[in-house]
């Protein structure tokens, strides 16, 4: 039975590479998947998915405005039968793009695989994030570690010198040199001030 299935994590968990694996592993089996990614992220070109490990393929990018389940029916009368569509950075997925999800599941039959981050710098839910965790049928986390060693279940946005930045835009896209994944408890210290992340430390967090 097809479900919507939504995996979640902080920044630098393996999302991406997770997704690319499943998209192999069905291709592996003979059978077609269709991935979006949004628009907004080109961080290694428009359309492309792409892990920090170098592992990539190409996917159909999507805008808020667009109609993902309409989208899904197109390609399906183009491409013929369809087996899994996976989703890069659902975070960014609006309201109404998840429900078309949904509809993907529901109405298709056909499996969908969401990957994204739950919440943003200041701890507050993506839009995406809120819905795929109210309506999908299975959630997971994916684990990743803070530099203490505590599993870090928080982002933290940083300038260019790695200072903590607590205030801005909801998305401003960007990877290593940009977040880092802490724990809650870290996070606290972080903005209340008392901590300092300098980049050099929050690379060898992430390595």
């Amino acid at each position: 039975m097809a479900k919507l299935y939504f995996y979640y994590s902080a920044m630098n968990a393996g999302k991406t590479t997770t997704l690319l694996q499943s998209a192999h592993n069905y291709h592996e089996r003979g059978m077609r998947t269709l991935i979006y990614t949004p628009k907004l992220d080109d961080r290694y070109g428009i359309g492309t998915v792409q892990s920090r490990i170098g592992l990539k393929a190409p996917g159909h990018i999507f805008e808020r405005t667009h109609d993902l389940a309409a989208l899904t029916r197109a390609d399906i009368t183009t491409f013929g039968a369809l087996h899994c569509v996976l989703v890069d950075e659902a975070q960014f997925l609006s309201k109404a793009q998840v429900w078309q999800l949904t509809d993907i599941v529901d109405a298709l039959k056909i499996p969908v695989l969401a990957y994204g981050l739950r919440t943003d710098f200041r701890g507050e839910l993506f839009e995406g994030s809120q819905y795929l965790l109210a309506w999908a049928d299975n959630i997971s986390e994916i684990k990743t570690i803070c530099s203490t060693g505590k599993k870090a279940t928080m982002v933290v946005r940083v300038d260019d010198a790695g200072r903590a930045i607590t205030d801005g835009p909801q998305v401003q896209i960007g990877g290593n040199e940009r977040y880092v994944s802490v724990s809650r408890s870290e996070y606290k210290k972080i903005i209340a001030g008392d901590g300092y992340i300098e980049l050099k430390q929050a690379e060898l967090a992430l390595k």
